[in-house]
Order: structure tokens, then C-alpha cells, then sequence
């Protein structure tokens, strides 16, 4: 077949598809396919383009499934693509004795998501699983505590999280409500490819949509963790055009919360997100309006969700006045120090605090200073949430740097931004009550462990393809010394693709993103006060420190 830039339809390309169009599930579907290809077949060569990047797939069954753009063809989000998957998932759950099973299927508000539910719910049903949908449009958290609630063999949402408005996605969790690691993936992504034409999967509406007490139960289970007893706070949320606004309204009313303000351009599930070029809290301009709203309302925390509601960042109020947004390090180190503080030691004797390998290190030093055991794991909680022995035994707190924090394990099995919102407003109620602030625990937490500053340096390449290679020209340009300091260098291999470089007070983690042709250098550096008022210049030092680091890291990138 042709490939995307060439202009022109090979006999391959036409009959691929055509027999993609032939088996479509869906009539809309067919007559989009049908309508590229005939302007390919007519000699549009930008149709021809199109038809061949949409007959280039099929999408990759990744350790969280799938994701991509909606449109017909096997290398997009469509019916007939949903229902091969789950016909797959259902033949790979049979063969390991999960036959049967519950099954619980939940969907965000993205286009395609309504449609999508229902057909994995009734592939599912049609190969004799017990299936339960949840009632309505919810956050992802929910699906994966009814996945533990319920004692689910699987899980699938509907959802493509913080990704553009363009896209949908599918999202699996296996027994114990976690997302699946390898070779799991690829035995799915086998048994997807073994399956035959969508339209001779059969599909069944035998199935159950679940009343509203599975929700109930997540909001009064989450709303019992906080440790603290204030409730004098006043909140500013955004679920940026999500799912997450009344389930996380009701967790922090439940709680005690109720002085609660939503950003009103922002509040109701919108596809489209309109306000946002990108509905990701990391954005620049994501949380323009969260932070305009919790100055104009006097509020003491701001919350960002991101669409599916599984990733939480926190605003705050700097003394001067302004507002910003806690980078995802500085929300992990408070509510790990905070969980660590409050963790029942009778129920945890030996708790178990975990990050990533690139993200601060400074929740090893909170953890050594609270005799607890710390991990470092791989990126994705996929792997978090079985950090230690394979299993997680014993967590009680991991984060990754990208705003992901699951401070419940027991309840929901990978990150979920509502339990961690709620957990940053029992902390911040308690400081506000002694007088101080988020700013002020962090403050206090740098003078004790040593000020962590973060940073990330990135390289676009041209293509994917072209990421292999020039992680391994990297490799063959490792300095000795970096920033006037010198480095040792690791190799990561063949745990994951990723370099360290370290020194007196700096780290540099330097590995390939794993959705763009990009490499990419996260760099930390320490610095140490003796008290909060010298605080300032270490900040000073380290900003100093990164802006210098970043001109050298780039050309180490580049070659």
C-alpha cells in the first residue's frame, strides 16, 4: 500500500479499503471512507494521503489501550474499531479464565463516547460476560473503583483524557482495578488483530446499567480521607469542559467542603472545549480563567482537573498576591509528606511511598525522614501502583510529575485527580487554620529536604523513526561534566530507554517521549537553606543553575 506523502492510491491501498468499508459497523463511517476514497481515486492527492494514513493502522493496543483521532479506518477511533477491540479483550480474557466475568464499561462526554459505550458493552455481553455500564457520563476514577468495588475481572472507559478535542480513546484495567503492563498489551493487541470483519462480531443488549449507588459509594468512600478536621477553606475548580465538576463538588461537599466555586465558562461538559486550545491543566493558559476566578472570588486553592478527571493540579496564592499553579513535583512531595504524616500505622506498618524516574527526588528524603519505603519506577502508573514487589504491597502514596497522584490505593488503583483534590484542601484548611499556606509547607519542607527545582528540555525531531537513532548518537556524546559539574552517566537499558546523568546536586534523566518525535531531558538541581528566609537566593542559584544547564542539555540533544 501507498504510504501518507505520496499522493496516489496503489491497487493495495484501494482494496484495503474497500474491504474496510464492506465490514464497517457503522453506516456514517462508511460513507466518510467511501467519499476519501473516491477524491483519491479521482486523483486528489491529498485524499490519497488521507486514505492512506487511515489504512495505515490499525491503532496500537498500548498498556492503556487505545487512542486516537476520530475517523473511519482501522488507524482511528471509530465503531468498527471499538468493536474488534473488544471482541479481542473478550477472547484474551476467556483463554486466561476470566470467562464470564464482570465486566464494567464507563465513558466520558467526548464525541463518539456514547455510541463506543454501548458497543463494547454489548460485544462484551454477547461473549457472556456479566456487563455493567455505568449510569452515566463519568470521570475515570469511578470506573476504576467499581472495577475494585465489584470485584471486576475488566474495565473499559471510554475516554482519550486531556487529549485534543479530535480524539477518543479506550482504556482497560484488569482484576484489581489497575491499567495493564506487558507482555499483556501485545497478547490483547494479538488477539484484536486474530478477529475477524466488525460486522460479523456478534453483540448482545443483555447487559446491566448500574444505578447510582456505585457512585455514591465512590464520593462517601473518598470523602473520608482526609486526616484533618478544618473545613474554613474557600475553593476555586475547573473541570476544563470535563466530566469531573459535579462528582468533585459533591466529594468536598461530602467532606465538609461546601464554600465551592466552579469556573463558569468551564463547568458543563463540552467536546468541543472551547475555551482551551488544549485541555491538559499542564497548558499554558489552561487555567487562565481558574486563577482569574479564585482571585476575583478570594479563594484559597484553585483545582484543575483535566477532562476525564484522573489528573488534579493546585493553584495557590503567592504572597505577593499573584496566583500560579503547583508543578506536579511540588503537589507530590506536599501530599506525601501530608500521607505519610497521617497513615495509620497499625493498618501500614511499613508504608510505601513511589514516584517515577523522572520526576523530583525529593520524596525519597520525606520518606527516609518518615521511616517509610520509597520506590522509584518506571513512567506511567501502570507501574506506580505496583511499585516495591511487583505488586504495590504496602502503598499508600504515588505520584508522577505529569499532575497524576493516587493517594488511596485501596479505593482506586491509579491516579485520581478528585481524591487528590480533596486531600490538598484537608492540608490546605489545616495550614490556613495555623496561619500559613501551601507556599509555607513548601517552604518549610525545602529547608528541611533541600530546595528540588524542576525543568524540562526538549528536542522536536522530524519523525518517529527518527527517535532510535538519536537516542543512541546521545548515548555516544555522554559528557563528563555538564553545567561546570561533573557527571557520572547510567544506562537504563534494558529497563527503559533512558539515560541519567548525575551530580553534586543535579540530575538529569534524558529519554524519548512515548507519543511524539521528541527527546526529552528532565533536569533537576538542589540546593540548600538553612531557613526559610534564605529560601531566595537558593531559588535564585537554582533558577540560575537551570536557565544555565538548559543551552548545553539542548546541544547534547541536537548532536
Amino acid at each position: 500500500m501507498s504510504t501518507p506523502g505520496s499522493g496516489r492510491v496503489t491497487p493495495a491501498l484501494r482494496d484495503a479499503a474497500f474491504r474496510w468499508i464492506a465490514d464497517d459497523v457503522d453506516p456514517a463511517a462508511r460513507a466518510e471512507l467511501q467519499e476519501v476514497l473516491a477524491a483519491a481515486l479521482a486523483g486528489d492527492a491529498g485524499a490519497a494521503d488521507e486514505l492512506a494514513a487511515r489504512m495505515s493502522g490499525p491503532l496500537t493496543f498500548g498498556t492503556a489501550g487505545l487512542r486516537g483521532p476520530l475517523r473511519a479506518g482501522p488507524n482511528g477511533m471509530n465503531r468498527s474499531v471499538v468493536v474488534r477491540a473488544t471482541a479481542g479483550l473478550a477472547a484474551w480474557l476467556r483463554e486466561h479464565g476470566h470467562g464470564g466475568g464482570v465486566v464494567v464499561v464507563g465513558r466520558d462526554a467526548r464525541y463518539g463516547s456514547e455510541e463506543f459505550h454501548a458497543d463494547v458493552a454489548s460485544v462484551l455481553a454477547a461473549a457472556g460476560f456479566d456487563v455493567r455500564v455505568l449510569p452515566r457520563q463519568l470521570p475515570t476514577p469511578v470506573l476504576a473503583f467499581a472495577v475494585r468495588r465489584l470485584d471486576a475481572v475488566a474495565g473499559v472507559q471510554v475516554t482519550a483524557s486531556h487529549n485534543p478535542p479530535g480524539d477518543n480513546g479506550y482504556k482497560v484495567y484488569l482484576e484489581a482495578g489497575a491499567q495493564i503492563v506487558p507482555p499483556v498489551d501485545a497478547e490483547i493487541e494479538a488477539a484484536i488483530a486474530a478477529v475477524g470483519a466488525a460486522v460479523a462480531v456478534p453483540r448482545s443488549s443483555d447487559w446491566t446499567t448500574s444505578d447510582e449507588k456505585l457512585v455514591d459509594e465512590y464520593v462517601h468512600r473518598v470523602a473520608e480521607l482526609p486526616a484533618g478536621s478544618a473545613r474554613d477553606l474557600r475553593v476555586a475548580v475547573t473541570p476544563l469542559h470535563g466530566v469531573g465538576a459535579e462528582t468533585m463538588v459533591r466529594v468536598l461537599n461530602t467532606a465538609g467542603f461546601t464554600d465551592v466555586h466552579v469556573t463558569p465558562s468551564q463547568a458543563a461538559p463540552d467536546p468541543d472545549f472551547p475555551t482551551v486550545s488544549f485541555p491538559n491543566p499542564e497548558e499554558p493558559g489552561a487555567t487562565d480563567a481558574l486563577l482569574k476566578l479564585a482571585s476575583e472570588v478570594g479563594a484559597d486553592v484553585a483545582i484543575a482537573l483535566d477532562p476525564d478527571a484522573d489528573r488534579c493540579a493546585v493553584g495557590v496564592r503567592e504572597p505577593a498576591g499573584s496566583w500560579r499553579m503547583l508543578r506536579g513535583d511540588e503537589t507530590g512531595v506536599l501530599l506525601g509528606d501530608r500521607i505519610l504524616s497521617t497513615v495509620d500505622r497499625s493498618e501500614y506498618p511499613d508504608p510505601l511511598v513511589a514516584t517515577t524516574i523522572v520526576s523530583s527526588s525529593m520524596l525519597r528524603s520525606v520518606a527516609a525522614a518518615r521511616g517509610a519505603r520509597y520506590d522509584e519506577t518506571l513512567t506511567g502508573f501502570k507501574w506506580l501502583v505496583r511499585a516495591g514487589d511487583g505488586a504495590g504491597t504496602g502503598l499508600v502514596y504515588a505520584y508522577e510529575e505529569a499532575l497524576g497522584h493516587c493517594v488511596a490505593p485501596d479505593l482506586v488503583r491509579d491516579k485520581d485527580g478528585m481524591s487528590a483534590a480533596l486531600l490538598a484542601c484537608d492540608l490546605a484548611a489545616e495550614l490556613k487554620a495555623s496561619g500559613r499556606t501551601l507556599i509555607d509547607a513548601l517552604g518549610e519542607l525545602a529547608v528541611r529536604h533541600g530546595l528540588h527545582m524542576t525543568d524540562q528540555v526538549s528536542v522536536r525531531l522530524g519523525a518517529m523513526a527518527e527517535v532510535v537513532p538519536a537516542m543512541e548518537a546521545v548515548r555516544g556524546r555522554l559528557p563528563a561534566e555538564i553545567g561546570g559539574r561533573a557527571v557520572t552517566a547510567e544506562d537504563l537499558r534494558p529497563r527503559d530507554n533512558t539515560v541519567a546523568l548525575r551530580g553534586e546536586g543535579l540530575r538529569i534523566m534524558i529519554r524519548p517521549s512515548g507519543t511524539e518525535p521528541k527527546l526529552k531531558a528532565y533536569v533537576e538541581v538542589v540546593e540548600q537553606a538553612g531557613s526559610t528566609e534564605e529560601l531566595t537566593d537558593a531559588r535564585r542559584r537554582g533558577r540560575q543553575t537551570l536557565d544555565g544547564l538548559r543551552g548545553e542539555i539542548e546541544a547534547l540533544l541536537r548532536g
